[in-house]
């Protein structure tokens, strides 16, 4: 990789390393509302502009989307739980069409296990959370888009030790937060996995997608 390249792609990813692994240490502190949701959104929405910048052609716009949509589910999130779900909801529905444009040529039979774990067992799981059975339809609903994206990237060109990773950390993320409506309502577990899980995945996701589509233009 050229020299210049790489100071060039630095300060986007130091800038949006530098906002989530903060925010991890303010997130329970009392902010005001708007800079604390700014500041939630800024480790996410910094990515979609390194993405914007370096991955190449419509695949790259794809993935910029994606991170856009994400860091607008942080910010959503925090007033309103399915305003942030339903954004988070359409990034999947990118992502599940930039993976499988780059579907992998051939599977190993273990390899297609865990794509179909990931994709029947992520919104089954979820189903079971909730303690309030009213809200366990909704739930499954988004849990299918998100079981669908992590084993659309398992199933994909991408590199599976980096995009596909931080996809199946999205959903450990994802279903903690779930654990919440149910069995670990009262547990601390979930506040101190949830963020680090989540970001990382986005993280693992951008760069490993950005990575991969650089290599493949050249």
């Amino acid at each position: 990789m050229p020299k210049r390249a790489l100071i060039e792609r630095r300060p986007w990813l130091l800038a949006s390393l530098v906002a989530g692994v903060s925010f991890y240490f303010v997130k329970d502190a009392a902010l005001a509302g708007l800079f604390k949701t700014l500041w939630k959104g800024a480790g996410v929405a910094f990515l979609a502009i390194y993405a914007a910048r370096h991955a190449p052609g419509r695949d790259g716009k794809m993935l910029s989307a994606i991170m856009v949509f994400g860091a607008a589910g942080d910010m959503a999130i925090e007033i309103d739980l399915v305003a942030g779900a339903a954004c988070f909801f359409v990034g999947h529905v990118i992502a599940i069409a930039l993976y499988t444009r780059h579907r992998r040529a051939s599977l190993t039979s273990s390899q297609q296990a865990a794509a179909v774990t990931l994709l029947l067992g992520t919104p089954l799981i979820a189903f079971l959370l909730p303690t309030d059975r009213t809200a366990a339809p909704g739930v499954a609903l988004y849990a299918f888009a998100l079981g669908g994206m992590a084993a659309a990237a398992w199933s994909s060109a991408f590199p599976r030790y980096r995009v596909g990773l931080g996809a199946v950390l999205f959903v450990a993320s994802d279903l903690l937060i779930f654990s919440r409506m149910g069995p670990l309502a009262t547990s601390a577990l979930p506040d101190v996995l949830i963020w680090p899980l989540y970001y990382l995945g986005q993280f693992l996701i951008c760069v490993g997608a950005v990575g991969f589509l650089r290599g493949r233009e050249a």
